[in-house]
């Protein structure tokens, strides 16, 4: 656990994760209120991208919130349009539209915020 600064001089306690969001996380103890996503739901094709969510789901407190950050279809990122994208880097990565990713979280989450841009 890290403890970090808030601007108000107050801190917030915070757990760190490196782990196999698509494997069974066994190792994985305790539950959380917050679990911020940036880009990781994006690298899977949606056949794998549900069994992400239900991870997230299982490791989050009842009333816990979830912040993912990803790619849309309709973004021009990655030189083009599609759904298959390929990075620089060489990764091929599935860019979802808002009903897949409605009909994907729909299930085990109230989607309070859900933006195209």
């Amino acid at each position: 656990m890290t403890r970090l600064p808030k601007d108000d001089g107050k801190a917030v306690d915070c757990t760190f994760l490196a782990a196999d969001v698509l494997g069974d996380l066994e190792n994985v103890t305790g539950t959380f209120d917050f679990a911020y996503d940036w880009g990781c739901c994006i690298t899977f094709f949606l056949s794998s991208a549900s069994r992400h969510v239900a991870n997230v789901h299982r490791l989050l407190n009842p009333k816990g919130k979830y912040l993912s950050l990803c790619f849309s279809e309709r973004d021009l990122a990655f030189g083009g349009v599609g759904k298959y994208r390929r990075t620089p880097l060489g990764t091929v990565l599935y860019l979802s539209s808002e009903g897949e990713l409605r009909a994907l979280f729909d299930s085990n989450f109230r989607i309070l915020d859900l933006r195209d841009r």
